[in-house]
């Protein structure tokens, strides 16, 4: 039941899980280039793309540890795209979950080779991953991943949301930029847990509705957390979106009917789970966290 269901308790025993198979891919040594990588990859942070495809994995009748593996590529992904978006010639952002951003704690280039490096590392641990699922799946994932995270997924994101700084967009050119650079990723680590985990195709399609759905109210409540966020929690500066004069919801809709936006967003992708059962209790409470989040 709903009620039963401890999301914070949930979160807290994946984030356990995520972290000590992180440390065992990528484990410390005496390199600048890996203290780099770690220092970004265990800043903290939500950790909710590898727990997306976790939840997933579980929603079809999997378990975590069947795809803990490719959850953690999966963050390893999506980090790397955190240390390049705060780089100086992108978002030149000084702070990153509460931290100092990669650049700052180290210098430009080493931030530059640390995101290469950890988007290398996240391919090396998917292809090495053979043995733990049947080649079709794994490729499969493989292809989608490298889709998402290439340049008709984040990077053509970071592109156009780059190039449409101090232009006003409507909002079906705001939706686009959000599918490509932030749900592309959060949609392709839902089907990433659906696929290996062994979904059928009814479970999968199900499940890319729903990943499409969180994917942009996830985007939309970073919008409205960016014009009335608290700094300290969300670890990072506010306001940043109005000051290089991007088009967000926020600026086109207004904060309250973005924030109704969320919920319909967040309605739709909890309608697109009514065929699964309780084992998908923590995708239902991903979804409604989103928009209840603070950082």
């Amino acid at each position: 039941m709903t009620s039963m269901f401890d999301f914070n308790s949930y979160l807290i025993a994946k984030n356990q899980q995520i972290n000590e198979r992180i440390d065992a891919l990528l484990k410390p040594d005496a390199s600048r280039i890996v203290s780099a990588m770690r220092y970004s990859l265990t800043a903290g942070g939500k950790r909710a793309r590898p727990v997306l495809c976790i939840g997933a994995a579980e929603a079809v009748g999997a378990n975590a540890e069947n795809v803990l593996t490719v959850a953690c590529a999966i963050e390893m992904i999506h980090t790397y795209s955190l240390i390049h978006d705060d780089l100086p010639a992108m978002d030149d952002d000084d702070l990153r979950r509460g931290k100092p951003t990669c650049h700052v704690a180290y210098d430009e280039a080493t931030a530059i080779l640390a995101g290469d490096a950890l988007l290398t590392l996240a391919f090396q641990v998917l292809a090495g991953a053979g043995s733990e699922y049947p080649y079709s799946r794994l490729l499969e994932v493989i292809l989608m991943l490298s889709h998402a995270a290439g340049y008709k997924g984040m990077v053509e994101g970071q592109m156009r949301d780059i190039a449409s700084e101090g232009i006003s967009l409507n909002l079906d050119e705001i939706e686009q930029i959000h599918a490509l650079k932030t749900g592309a990723l959060i949609q392709a680590s839902v089907l990433s847990g659906a696929i290996l985990g062994g979904g059928n195709a009814e479970q999968i399609e199900h499940l890319r509705a729903y990943g499409k759905n969180i994917g942009l109210a996830f985007q939309v409540t970073d919008d409205i957390l960016n014009v009335e966020g608290d700094p300290a929690l969300l670890g990072k500066a506010v306001g940043s979106d109005e000051s290089r004069k991007k088009s967000t919801y926020p600026s086109i809709m207004g904060i309250e009917e973005s924030k109704e936006f969320a919920r319909k967003l967040v309605n739709d992708a909890l309608a697109a789970l009514n065929v699964f059962d309780s084992k998908a209790e923590p995708l239902r409470a991903v979804a409604r966290y989103i928009i209840e989040r603070k950082r």
